[in-house]
């Protein structure tokens, strides 16, 4: 599929990344459109699935969960009924923020996130260890977070 951004919806999309609570007067203005336009454009970005929704990002250390886990999972073969079982089960474990099929040595990498490392002992005892099909897997914990966003150069 074609991208058709002018440089106008583009620095709409990087603003909105940004600060997604903008009011369409501000936003028009920073972008150097009338508010309607703006509006208009905004809703087609949103219609052609350019902008998928509108999010708050919770600070995970309010929250108590001050620790990250990288979990690379191996599973114990490729066919896509076991792809898809394991699929949908790693989907019901609220703890994991991301899981990607990957292409290397592991077939799968989740983003877990724990209040600490017993927390996580429990998430791998009562979650992660019984996840379908899985051969091996390798736990690493991250000591700091050096750089996160959640905006796509556009």
């Amino acid at each position: 599929m074609a991208v058709t951004l002018d440089s106008i919806d583009r620095r709409i999309l990087e603003t909105l990344q940004r600060q997604g609570r903008l009011s369409n007067q501000d936003l028009s203005d920073r972008v150097g459109l009338s508010p309607s336009a703006c509006h208009r454009r905004v809703h087609r970005l949103e219609s052609e699935g350019f902008i998928r929704g509108y999010v708050a990002l919770l600070d995970p250390r309010r929250l108590g969960r001050t620790t990250t886990v990288f979990v690379e999972i191996t599973l114990q073969g490729q066919a896509e009924e076991i792809l898809d079982a394991f699929e949908r089960a790693v989907a019901r474990i609220p703890e994991v923020l991301e899981c990607h099929l990957m292409a290397g040595t592991a077939d799968y990498l989740l983003k877990v996130v724990a209040e600490d490392t017993e927390d996580f002992a429990r998430i791998h005892r009562r979650a992660l260890a019984t996840l379908p099909h899985v051969r091996g897997m390798q736990s690493s914990f991250a000591l700091r977070t050096v750089r996160q966003t959640t905006a796509l150069p556009v």
